[in-house]
């Protein structure tokens, strides 16, 4: 009887998942689940000095999907739109069984059955680059199994526009050898809106400059991989190609206005086709039992090509256009040895890379060259690092220590010429420090400090131009220098409670401004700029199971202080995340996920408040959990928040606009005989990748 109730419930729910998303009805829904019982568990979660760690099997999670479905449910982590964060830091790294995540779309391709351990490291040492935030570290089950694997996973997504994704993966494993092969193709078509209204004071008077978007951005995008691992005893290698093609077709249909003159219709078309090749291999060996030696190898080189038309249909004004082309190259080695030392683990490695990168930027439109000029700008860099490491449990303390030290030779041309006072050559050393106390296991404390060297990625690095309306210019800053960041850590765990509470100081760090544009007409120019900002965040998270039902809340607080132009953007932003997993009888899971936030300042902007969005869904498996069937709802009650306000150097800008995230996706997921990959390799320079 009770099995009935449930299948009744759940059905009821589904219904209203998707009549909801297309009626756009307002009213909301309770469900009251009858009483049972599971056999499931929370994932156990401990704190290990600075590091939480998650265990996936036997837990209520484990059968929920992919592993973003669980890690969107773990403490600290959250996920939008199939993109990872951690509450509370930036520039995160995410693991896969030892190698960093080189595209977006594996967590997506992982199933969460293969799931075994996810571990959070809120302090990271100095084998990460400096400008790490965070780590994710992700281990995955070790299932043998000889012949032919085979999984596919399909994905239909209804928002403003119809997104289709499919994904197939096939592996072979004979012996000590296993080869690989899997592709994805993703149609996705996005549409978003808004306004942007500037106020300021120009020539005595307050001028008003206007513009309305509506923009729709079709995309299609594909990924072929293919490689090979080899592992026999201590020793294993492996290598693997991948390819990326894309094409997509942007289309703004808008308006621009100045003052109380008539709006004039505006229309730009941009054209994208790009590509991108990586050929990735590795080896490792552990001697004597107790010593590791680790190398990975990576090349990479991207193309990517823009075409660019602004067109006023209703008036005389002359159509804008341009083209950019941008390719980069990416040579990168890592090398590193773990070894036992004064009963402890150390670790020392080099990581170098050569990274060539230039953009051709063509105006083709002659009354806006004269203040968007073209221009070819050429950026070469040669990073070599040295690190090392160590950790060690003294009873019930834990300490690790480390330092990375850096040179760093940056050569910057614009149109052949070498710009001698944006190229430089550059030594850091970084050091790491963190200390923990373990009380029992329910109750542990950690302190850490760390000093990072943060890089700007070469997108806010180039010098050109972009046209963006007749009043407003959009571009980069060749003359960012690096930042360099304090971040002072305390993280805490007692029983069901978890507290982390981080002090910064960052000096050189960038955040976008606005202001007038030296031109013979009225031009705005919204760029990046070097700023020195302090801040503290802080963060309590509580979670524990109620027989069926785990929830999962989170109350934080983000404060800054910076002033810039005698403008203070010291508002403080509060949030909370109340996560909630039901793990029922015959496969079927459920998930609801509430969040807000207040009012508040980040850098320059003053972003609006958003009290309440809602993400659910709900899945079943079936054929012995060989088919797995998902319904999932975003941003239900339409009630997400993405406006933001600016106000720098006498130019205030209102920013209001709305995603594309309402809607409803259907996850098929079909596995035979699924197995994981045991491709060891890591990529030898993650934070260039991210650069680039």
């Amino acid at each position: 009887m009770k099995n009935k109730i449930l299948i009744s419930v759940l059905t009821v729910f589904l219904f209203f998942e998707s009549g909801y998303a297309q009626n756009e009805a307002t009213d909301s829904l309770t469900h009251e689940l009858q009483e049972v019982i599971v056999t499931a568990k929370q994932p156990a979660t401990k704190l290990v000095g600075s590091t939480l760690i998650s265990t996936i099997p036997g837990s209520n999670l484990a059968d929920l999907g992919t592993a973003l479905d669980v890690l969107a449910q773990l403490p600290m982590i959250k996920v939008t739109d199939n993109v990872v964060s951690v509450i509370g830091k930036s520039n995160i790294e995410i693991y896969i069984d030892g190698r960093p995540m080189c595209d977006e779309t594996e967590l997506q391709q992982l199933l969460s059955s293969n799931l075994k351990k996810v571990e959070l490291l809120m302090a990271p040492g100095a084998a990460y680059e400096s400008t790490t935030g965070a780590v994710l570290k992700i281990s995955t089950r070790r299932n043998f199994v000889q012949g032919l694997s085979l999984t596919d996973q399909f994905q239909l997504q209804r928002r403003r526009k119809w997104s289709v994704m499919d994904y197939l993966a096939l592996s072979y494993r004979t012996g000590d050898w296993e080869f690989f092969l899997n592709g994805t193709i993703n149609r996705n078509n996005s549409v978003n809106k808004g306004t942007t209204t500037n106020t300021l004071v120009y020539q005595g008077k307050e001028t008003v400059i206007g513009s309305s978007q509506f923009n729709s951005f079709p995309t299609t995008t594909g990924v072929v991989k293919g490689g090979f691992n080899y592992s026999h005893g201590a020793q294993s290698f492996g290598a693997y190609y991948r390819y990326n093609p894309e094409r997509g077709d942007f289309f703004n249909s808008g308006s621009e206005w100045l003052d109380n003159n008539p709006v004039i219709a505006r229309d730009i078309d941009k054209r994208i086709r790009a590509h991108s090749h990586l050929a990735s291999l590795y080896y490792e060996n552990t001697f004597a039992d107790k010593y590791l030696l680790h190398f990975d190898g990576d090349f990479r080189s991207a193309y990517d090509a823009n075409d660019v038309a602004t067109i006023y249909p209703a008036s005389t004004i002359p159509a804008v256009n341009s083209t950019d082309k941008r390719t980069s190259t990416l040579w990168a080695g890592k090398l590193y040895l773990n070894l036992p030392l004064w009963n402890g683990e150390f670790t020392v490695g080099t990581q170098d890379s050569y990274t060539h990168s230039s953009l051709d930027y063509r105006m083709l439109n002659s009354n806006v060259s004269e203040y968007i000029p073209s221009s070819l700008t050429d950026a070469r860099q040669t990073s070599t690092a040295l690190y090392a490491s160590w950790s060690r449990m003294f009873g019930k303390f834990s300490l690790s220590a480390g330092a990375r030290y850096e040179y760093v030779n940056y050569d910057f041309k614009v149109n052949g010429k070498r710009d001698d006072d944006i190229s430089r050559r550059d030594h850091t050393l970084t050091p790491d420090l963190s200390l923990g106390y373990s009380f029992n296991e329910e109750s542990q404390i950690s302190i850490s400090y760390k000093m990072a060297t943060v890089k700007p990625p070469y997108s806010q690095l180039t010098g050109s131009l972009n046209y963006t309306g007749q009043h407003e210019i959009e571009g980069g800053n060749p003359g960012l220098h690096d930042e360099r960041m304090h971040d002072v850590q305390l993280f805490g765990m007692w029983k069901g409670f978890m507290l982390q509470a981080d002090c910064f100081r960052s000096l050189d760090t960038y955040a976008f401004v606005k202001q007038v544009y030296p031109a013979d007409n009225l031009q705005l120019f919204m760029h990046p700029v070097n700023i020195d900002v302090s801040a503290l965040s802080m963060y309590l998270v509580w979670s524990q199971p109620i027989r069926f039902w785990t929830p999962s809340v989170t109350a934080g607080l983000y404060r800054q202080w910076l002033t810039i132009d005698n403008n203070r953007y010291n508002k403080p932003i509060y949030s909370y995340y109340f996560d909630n997993t039901f793990s029922l009888p015959h496969g079927w899971s459920i998930t609801a996920n509430i969040s807000g936030s207040s009012q508040g300042d980040m850098h320059t902007n003053r972003f609006g408040g958003s009290w309440f969005t809602m993400d659910a869904s709900v899945g079943k498996s079936f054929l012995n959990k060989s088919l797995t069937l998902k319904l999932s709802a975003t941003d239900i009650f339409n009630t997400a928040n993405n406006d933001w306000t600016m106000n720098t150097y006498g130019v205030f800008v209102d920013k209001r606009q709305s995603y594309d995230r309402r809607g409803v996706a259907l996850n098929i997921i079909y596995n035979f005989q699924p197995r994981k990959s045991k491709y060891k390799g890591s990529a030898a320079s993650e934070a260039e990748m991210n650069r680039l």
